[in-house]
């Protein structure tokens, strides 16, 4: 039973870190509505491995690894923000026509693996996601207090509630799909480009200031 507990806690923490909506749940619903739940998914998917990576640093207390990532803290707020504002330019320019419509009704394995690798290096890159996880687990009293079959179990746990998630959005994005047209796809475009350019440039100064701090 304790297992099962702790398994359960992993998914309603692994739901609930990934459910506000960021940079990667726009992306989510931005590519679900243009290419369909498959890439939304995938996606989403990236962010939940990049969430169970994190889950398992936070809880097996891999000392180490947290420190490292603290002391780069700003490297990743520059790498990441510079990456959102890649993304932010290309999403807002991107328009919808018919070649897409008929790509987005066929497999693409490379386009699923692209969405992939965007979820799970924009996940990555922001340091913020580790402190959640750190946070959570404390306040929870998690972490320094399981052994290693319970540490396993809970990042199991957030695996399956983060995918949950993200399977969840994309499936509910895809079902209204076809209720939106194309000049609302443009719209959507430059609305999550605006907003993926607003993550990024907090991330640049974010950096800045913690460079500005340590001069």
């Amino acid at each position: 039973m304790q297992g099962l507990w702790v398994l359960l806690q992993g998914i309603v923490l692994g739901f609930a870190i990934a459910a506000p909506v960021g940079p990667i749940g726009l992306l989510c619903i931005r590519r679900t509505l243009q290419h369909g739940p498959l890439m939304g998914f995938f996606t989403g998917f990236g962010a939940a491995i990049a969430d169970t990576i994190y889950g398992g640093i936070a809880a097996f207390g891999v000392s180490n690894a947290l420190s490292f990532l603290r002391g780069h803290e700003i490297a990743f707020q520059l790498v990441g923000g510079v990456f959102l504002l890649v993304v932010a330019i290309r999403t807002f320019s991107q328009r919808p026509d018919a070649e897409e419509r008929e790509a987005a009704c066929a497999p693409d394995s490379k386009t699923w693996i692209g969405g992939f690798m965007t979820g799970l290096s924009l996940t990555l890159t922001n340091p913020a996601t580790i402190m959640a996880f750190i946070a959570i687990f404390a306040g929870f009293g998690l972490g320094g207090t399981l052994d290693r079959v319970e540490a396993s179990t809970l990042v199991l746990g957030v695996f399956l509630g983060a995918s949950l998630w993200w399977f969840t959005l994309s499936m509910g994005v895809a079902a209204v799909r076809h209720r939106i047209s194309d000049r609302g796809l443009v719209m959507l475009n430059h609305c999550t480009g605006v907003a993926l350019a607003a993550f990024g440039l907090w991330a640049l100064g974010m950096a800045a200031t913690g460079i500005a701090a340590s001069v």
